[in-house]
């Protein structure tokens, strides 16, 4: 190894560390892949060469014929319930810009993160935004220029995919993947198979036609075009219409746009059927978000129209009789999963007929992508979006939620019963964003954890504190864990800075220490500046899941001037932040199992801002949290321990000495004199006797 390696790097390749301790990183980022695969080896060993291998990358080959290394670190496991306790991070790549810097970024990553979920990986459509899927086919722009000289055989952007799983599974961390019941409201799959969507007719801003039967036309109409411009592979076109949309999808797809690896020629050819479709004025309905979600119209004011690169208008589309949080998603549309009631003439869905057809087209898809990509879990995008007015209904069947039925399809397919699911839902109160209650649709959906919201709240204030105990009742009670969540690529815009200006200890010491309660981190947390005013889009990650020129009129408040994502430098908070991650390797192995005793729960009066909890059913250490960022707590009492308890302080995310000064039981209870607005402290619990 080269004498001037960063020593985080020496100390993982030796396997002294779980992570490069003290790499930032932006560092990690900068390194030669060929550098970091080295110290990957030297740790590792022969599994590494595995992970890269002919065999290993093979995408045709059975997961369960892959080599025992790179399989997942859940093989084993009876369910999917694992994902209740686990550490996830998330990373959009294109802040690391390709499948060679996950690998790198994963090297900062200590194994108390556990897991690792990547943020959509298929081509993109409008604004190139990672959730809206342009086709089935894996993002191009993600492909590694330093893998594949690396490892020549990884040629394919799926090649890749397999690989860079299959070397996090080797560093121990499960891999997830992103299941999004919508595309492009013009994707590929939308255009090559019309009837697995919703479509309306629209003329002079209005919508003038939604009934069922317009799918036949826009078939007719994709026909007539395909026979006018010829097919872009092949030179017969078929006869009719039913005729084309008898063929396989796959044949469908290059007749209409051309060869997989033609990403431009793809791309020409779909806006051009784009253009002929809206000169008809038959476009798909878009995707909606809380109740009542049936109902839209064109946005009545003109200034909500924006004009694109090649003159063509796309006008918002909203509720007509919205509700607190009614939004409609007009680049995206939903897959129609269920019939509609009298020709869809009041905009009402048919749940008592499902449309099987959809369900396996959907189901297909993401379990071929799970092969590809050797993933361990899903994250369900738009989890909370349950349209059925009666909410959960008496008989749950397999046509419930897609997203439940894409996961006990991989879990059957694959034969993968550890296979998990974690819902992006934020626990609102009922009929928000959903109808009725939440969790009652995600036990239903047969989602194991979900994200909540507690990243939308400042630690500390009012409604952190209220959330934080509400998640806490529902984990001791409920099938679906919601998560203590840290940051998401969602809340890292300029709107949410406030929530990160104080607390990121608290709230990362929190995240790791419950460890019956799942958690989520963006990333970048780590390193994230203070803003006290909005800086430019390249420092946010939530820009990055879009792709806007700075110069575009499409969503000029999502647009960036540059491709190269800014790290923050707060190296304190870093530092502040490594101190606690190398802490809880220490001690996870004490904890990792252990189910939480809470001796002093959150407040959900929100009088009081501190916590604090202990193991059952041997309690090792005792974890207390000062949430007020403003006030120090004052002396307070722990209940519940045992009489011969001393408590030893052994750590403090303030980093303050602290002392030798142990605390042992006063008659009533072990008394804490003072913890720092902001501070998580760690006592080792110990007995008189073992103390001599």
């Amino acid at each position: 190894m080269s004498p001037d390696r960063h020593l985080g790097l020496e100390g993982y390749a030796r396997g002294t560390t779980s992570f490069a301790v003290g790499l930032m990183p932006q560092h990690a980022l900068a390194l030669p892949l060929w550098d970091v695969l080295g110290v990957l080896t030297q740790r590792y060993g022969d599994a590494v060469t595995v992970a890269l291998s002919d065999e290993a990358v093979d995408v045709d080959r059975p997961l369960g014929e892959l080599p025992a290394v790179v399989r997942s670190p859940r093989a084993d496991e009876p369910d999917s319930r694992w994902l209740q306790r686990s550490n996830m991070v998330g990373i959009n790549v294109r802040n690391v810009h390709d499948y060679g810097g996950v690998i790198k970024y994963a090297v900062t990553l200590p194994s108390v993160f556990d897991s690792i979920q990547l943020l959509p990986i298929w081509e993109p459509g409008v604004v190139k935004s990672l959730y809206g899927i342009a086709s089935w086919n894996l993002n191009y722009e993600f492909f590694s220029d330093e893998l594949y000289e690396y490892a020549p055989n990884l040629d394919t952007i799926e090649r890749q995919l397999r690989a860079v799983s299959n070397l996090l599974h080797v560093m121990g961390k499960t891999v997830g993947m992103d299941v999004i019941p919508h595309t492009d409201r013009f994707s590929e799959p939308a255009l090559a198979n019309p009837d697995l969507f919703e479509w309306m007719e629209v003329r002079e801003r209005r919508i003038v036609d939604h009934s069922d039967g317009i799918v036949r036309r826009v078939e007719e109409a994709i026909f007539v075009w395909l026979s006018e411009r010829g097919p872009a592979v092949g030179s017969v076109v078929p006869a009719s219409a039913e005729a084309l949309f008898d063929l396989g999808e796959d044949a469908r797809l290059r007749m209409l746009f051309g060869q997989p690896d033609d990403v431009f020629g793809r791309i020409d050819r779909r806006v051009d059927l784009i253009m002929y479709l809206k000169w008809f004025g038959l476009e798909p309905v878009p995707a909606t978000m809380g109740v009542p979600f049936r109902g839209i119209e064109v946005d009545p004011d003109p200034a909500h129209t924006v004009v694109d690169a090649h003159g063509m208008e796309w006008p918002d589309f909203v509720i007509t009789e919205p509700q607190a949080q009614s939004r409609v998603f007009s680049p995206l549309a939903r897959f129609k999963l269920y019939e509609r009631v009298d020709d869809n003439e009041h905009w009402q869905i048919d749940f008592a007929t499902p449309r099987p057809f959809v369900w396996d087209y959907v189901c297909r898809h993401y379990a071929r992508t799970q092969h590809i990509g050797n993933f361990d879990f899903m994250r369900g995008d738009m989890s909370h979006v349950q349209m059925r007015p009666e909410g959960v209904p008496d008989v749950v069947d397999d046509h419930y939620d897609i997203l439940g039925a894409v996961k006990a399809h991989i879990q059957r397919e694959a034969e993968a019963p550890w296979f998990a699911y974690f819902a992006e839902t934020f626990l609102p109160p009922r009929d928000v964003f959903q109808f009725g209650e939440e969790l009652d649709h995600l036990e239903a959906s047969l989602a194991d954890a979900t994200l909540g919201d507690l990243q939308s709240t400042v630690v500390g204030d009012a409604e952190f504190l209220r959330r934080f105990r509400r998640y806490l009742d529902d984990l001791s009670t409920r099938s679906t864990a919601p998560a203590f969540t840290v940051m998401t690529a969602d809340k890292d815009d300029p709107r949410f800075d406030v929530f990160y200006r104080a607390g990121n200890e608290v709230r990362l010491f929190t995240a790791l220490f419950v460890p019956d309660m799942p958690s989520y981190t963006g990333l970048g947390f780590e390193v994230r500046d203070v803003h006290w005013e909005p800086v430019e889009n390249e420092r946010y990650t939530k820009l990055f899941v879009f792709h806007e020129q700075g110069d575009s009129n499409i969503y000029p408040s999502k647009a960036r001037f540059s491709d190269e994502f800014i790290w923050g430098e707060n190296t304190e908070l870093f530092n502040r932040l490594t101190r606690i991650r190398v802490f809880a390797e220490s001690i996870v192995g004490d904890i990792g199992d252990s189910t939480t005793r809470w001796l002093i729960p959150p407040d959900a009066t929100t009088l009081r801002g501190t916590a604090a909890w202990t193991q059952e059913p041997n309690p090792a250490y005792v974890f207390v949290a000062n949430f007020d960022l403003e006030r120090r707590s004052g002396y307070f009492g722990l209940p519940d321990l045992a009489p011969d308890v001393v408590l030893v302080p052994i750590f403090s995310t303030i980093g303050e000495h602290l002392g030798a000064d142990r605390i042992h039981h006063n008659g009533f209870f072990h008394r804490i004199d003072d913890i720092a607005p902001g501070e998580g402290r760690v006592y080792a619990v110990r007995g008189d006797r073992s103390l001599g």
